[in-house]
């Protein structure tokens, strides 16, 4: 039956099914048969009236016999999927050649068994083909689950902008085309990158993610493109990259701007020429995928500066998406508050909780550094850590209630902080609240540890003396 979930173990419902065979006496003998199996059986005499049948009763097989007087089965067969696509058919046949079988095949039954047959061979057809069914049935709807999951319209908001960035999305997604999605880190880009996905016509086809950033080069390359074996020291077979295992789908690059310039040559050459060339190999490969590349740094700068090739840019930024940072969305604050309180006490399984004003007042304020990642790791927290059912200002670490200021000598007495100075010293707060375990705080800032690494170079963090870190200085 078209969209039918498979029937569970121990389930009452009995599957249907739908015998056709000019022969009364096996008719007869299938109903009895299946029947002490269990199935809910009818049978019909002629292909016409079976097909009558399936406009008013759905079905869940039907076994039909190829040669009848007054409508084959073929043509049953094909009348029926004209209307019930995924309904499957097991044809009966006494002209047991390979031709019919595959003609039968062609035109989508889903197996055939060969008069006379065997008792045990029919009930294993059946069996088998019931199970397919179920299986494809609950892919299906996993599918349609997955496509509610990713929908745009459960990114939650109430800004105008970022009404704007669903509506750009959903157009680019049915296109086949490079996207570029800006925007600070925690905003969201690669959940935009998912939705996309799947609302594209690849939603079928693998979605594979990579964090550029969190690779060194050599590592990289090999991810990306793929190596054969023997091409470098532990290369002990082949390896037939992200590329290609993305076949047919989608190919996200995080962090795109971190790659190297020898990345960035390989990449434009498969972005021009749609062909990858393993590492050791001279043989270039054909590959189908559509790439997503994100963000969180001031591309245009690292073109301007010659760190990131221009045309390689030009290529990526085809259909640019922007992401405006939580700061700035002080309603949707409140929103997406509510929302990871709830969704934080269904996982954890405990009675569902509230915000106080104060706290909600004191989230509002805060100028969310992590953006969305940090506001749902923060309730989380305060959800599985506090026994009260309402959650308030105490509830929550002290960062929340003495936000990041920065230094007047380095800002201007009157000037507000840059996103520099906050990243800066949030960076610095975690560090301090894990004792300098940078494993723990790269895990907390929601980051791999090797942008960790390059954020206390950046900084020029000294690490702990006497038991404590040199306090940030302003730049």
């Amino acid at each position: 039956m078209a969209g039918k979930l498979p029937v569970k173990p121990g389930h009452t419902m009995s599957q249907r099914i739908l015998v056709v065979d000019d022969e009364h006496s096996l008719c007869e003998m299938m109903r009895i048969m299946l029947g002490k199996e269990g199935y809910e059986v009818d049978t019909e005499q002629d292909g016409r009236n079976a097909l009558l049948r399936l406009t008013d009763k759905s079905y869940d097989l039907v076994i039909a016999d190829l040669k009848m007087p007054q409508m084959s089965g073929l043509e049953l067969l094909n009348q029926a999927r004209q209307s019930q696509a995924d309904l499957p058919v097991i044809v009966m046949t006494a002209f047991a050649s390979v031709e019919t079988a595959i003609e039968a095949l062609k035109n989508g039954a889903a197996d055939y068994v060969t008069k006379p047959f065997q008792i045990e061979q029919i009930k294993l057809a059946i069996r088998k083909t019931l199970e397919t069914s179920a299986l494809k049935n609950e892919n299906r709807a996993l599918k349609e689950r997955l496509g509610e999951v990713w929908s745009f319209d459960r990114i939650l908001s109430t800004d105008q902008r970022m009404d704007e960035v669903k509506r750009i999305a959903a157009q680019a997604a049915v296109a086949d085309t490079t996207i570029l999605i800006r925007g600070e880190s925690g905003t969201g880009k690669d959940l935009v990158a998912q939705a996309i996905h799947q609302h594209s016509p690849r939603r079928d086809k693998p979605y594979v993610a990579v964090n550029c950033a969190a690779l060194p080069e050599t590592l990289l390359e090999s991810e990306l493109f793929g190596h054969v074996k023997g091409s470098f020291t532990g290369a002990i077979r082949d390896h037939e990259g992200l590329f290609r295992a993305a076949e047919g789908g989608t190919l996200f690059l995080d962090e795109i701007s971190e790659i190297t310039p020898t990345i960035q040559v390989k990449l434009l050459r498969v972005l021009e020429n749609k062909n990858v060339t393993p590492i050791g190999s001279t043989a270039g490969r054909t590959v189908d995928v559509r790439v997503v590349a994100a963000t969180n740094a001031d591309i245009e700068a690292a073109v301007a500066s010659r760190k990131f090739r221009p045309d390689l840019y030009y290529r990526l930024n085809v259909i640019q998406i922007h992401l405006p940072p939580l700061r700035e969305r002080a309603d949707d604050v409140m929103l997406l508050s509510d929302f990871f309180t709830r969704a934080s006490c269904e996982r954890a399984g405990c009675p569902m909780k509230q915000l106080s004003p104060a706290a909600l007042a004191m989230l509002k304020k805060y100028p969310w550094p992590g953006n969305v990642r940090e506001l749902q790791n923060v309730i989380e927290r305060a959800v599985v850590l506090s026994k009260k059912p309402t959650l308030d200002i105490a509830d929550f670490p002290e960062k929340l209630a003495q936000p990041v200021t920065v230094s007047p000598a380095s800002e201007g007495k009157d000037a507000s902080p840059t996103l520099e100075s906050i990243e800066k010293a949030y960076i610095y707060w975690v560090l301090n609240q894990t004792e300098w375990q940078k494993a723990k705080a790269a895990q907390i800032l929601g980051i791999d540890s090797s942008t960790l690494y390059r954020k206390i170079s950046k900084y020029k963090f000294s690490g702990p003396r006497s038991g404590a870190p040199d306090a940030p200085t302003e730049t």
